[in-house]
């Protein structure tokens, strides 16, 4: 009995200790590797601040996902001296946004003139994107990156996340933390787990993404094809297109009924000029259904948690702002809470500071993608030639459009800066920048009615 009660005991040590081994302690959990995850990982640990990162993969390598680097990214870039080196990373530079509406040949935007240092979009796989940050990020002492870390659950105490539990191939560990980040996506296990209230806004397309190869004469910038009830568009990645197929939301199956070689005479009727090229697709493993949504939560924030990125707000991939909002909402809050979690002071209050500070830009930009949505099903419920609209022809030649359009696109509402850098570049004053904010969202809303109103 003594002989059982000894082994007994000691396997309850044994499981102590291995229960004590798996569990890691930092100031600063964030959930997802991410733009915003990585991002603010890279941000707090430059401030001294003990941070891991979680990252439920084992690799950065996703296709399909959001790419577009805008400048006020780059402007981030160049404020925290990295703006060189990340240069030298393959990309592409978007200069303008155009397309063909109807027959009609437009530009919606020219990013040549936005105020800051690059004056174009960078075209650059997110994967790249997160490896250039994961690098410099590891250069820091505070800075901790854990490969495929899968948050489950969230640790509690008294009301107040204290951590969370996450799933490795090795078994379940506990990180416990002063705060957690939820940065983990769309479909954010966080908070989920916070059961936070997610408002939802609905959303008339889906977007089917496929590659596509690239030959001499095709379109240098992003293009958009709308007619004939379809928009397809062509984004420039160097030898290829990354093109994107927005359809009826929910109307995928359907079209996998009518079968392949419907979808690529679909793509063909839009844009003629890519020819045999369609017959590359081969197969409906090669095309990617993403189901956009839009939505945002009533509240970022718990005691000991706070939401951002996607996980605070989805957006829809038009305009392709997604990661630079995201990666805005990271700039906020290490800016407003990098010195309190050094100091152990995170309060709730100072997390509701974070969301009020990014929410009137999500609001203002989720409105705009809302109305841009309102194009798109009037597009679908015409499937013949579309006429162009007199509004489209009027706005496309009035000086100063696709400026102002290109500033609220590139640079955004209310674009964040690193904290403490010096010399930053002036965005023009702040009536200016109120100005042009205002006229560039009016000009987009309105226009995006009036093309939902014309034929109506």
């Amino acid at each position: 009995m003594l002989l059982v009660g000894a082994r007994a005991w000691g396997e309850i040590i044994v499981q102590g200790l291995a229960m004590a081994l798996q569990t890691l302690e930092t100031t600063c959990c964030i959930v997802g590797g991410g733009p915003a995850g990585m991002m603010l990982g890279y941000l707090l640990a430059r401030a001294g601040v003990p941070v891991t990162v979680l990252e439920k993969h084992n690799d950065f390598f996703r296709d399909f996902r959001g790419d577009t680097v805008h400048p006020s990214t780059l402007e981030l870039m160049y404020e925290l001296g990295l703006l060189e080196d990340f240069l030298k990373v393959p990309h592409q530079q978007l200069t303008s946004v155009g397309g063909v509406f109807g027959g009609f040949p437009f530009q919606a935007a020219n990013f040549r003139h936005v105020p800051t240092h690059c004056k174009f979009v960078a075209l650059m796989p997110q994967w790249d994107f997160l490896s250039f940050i994961s690098k410099r990020a590891k250069t820091f002492p505070a800075f901790r990156l854990r490969m495929h870390y899968e948050a489950v659950d969230l640790l509690r105490e008294n009301g107040r996340v204290l951590g969370v539990k996450a799933r490795t191939p090795e078994g379940d560990v506990h990180i416990r933390a002063d705060l957690v980040a939820g940065c983990d996506g769309r479909h954010s296990t966080t908070r989920k787990a916070a059961r936070l209230e997610v408002q939802e806004f609905g959303v008339p397309i889906d977007v089917l993404w496929f590659r596509i190869s690239r030959v001499g004469n095709d379109p240098e910038q992003l293009f958009g094809n709308i007619n004939f009830g379809k928009v397809l568009i062509l984004i420039n990645r160097g030898d290829y297109f990354q093109a994107g197929f927005i359809i009826r939301k929910g109307s995928f199956e359907e079209m996998q009924r009518k079968g392949l070689e419907a979808f690529r005479q679909s793509v063909h009727q839009i844009a003629p000029y890519l020819g045999d090229r369609i017959e590359e697709l081969k197969d409906w493993a090669q095309i990617k259904l993403l189901s956009v949504q839009i939505n945002r939560l009533t509240r970022w924030h718990r005691p000991g948690l706070l939401c951002i990125g996607d996980a605070a707000h989805a957006m829809s991939p038009a305009g392709g702002v997604g990661i630079n909002l995201a990666i805005q909402d990271a700039v906020a809050a290490a800016n407003l809470l990098a010195q309190p979690l050094l100091h152990g002071c995170i309060t709730e209050a100072l997390l509701a500071r974070v969301q009020r500070r990014r929410e009137l830009p999500t609001r203002i930009t989720q409105r705009m993608q809302v109305n841009a949505h309102k194009v798109f099903e009037h597009v679908f419920q015409n499937p013949g030639p579309l006429k162009v609209p007199w509004q489209l022809k009027m706005g496309s030649r009035i000086p100063g459009v696709q400026r102002v359009l290109a500033r609220v696109v590139g640079v955004g509402i209310r674009p964040e800066h690193i904290s403490g850098v010096r010399n930053r570049p002036v965005f023009g004053g702040r009536l200016v920048r109120g100005i042009a904010v205002c006229a560039g969202a009016i000009t987009a809303v309105t226009v995006a009615y009036r093309l939902w109103r014309v034929q109506n």
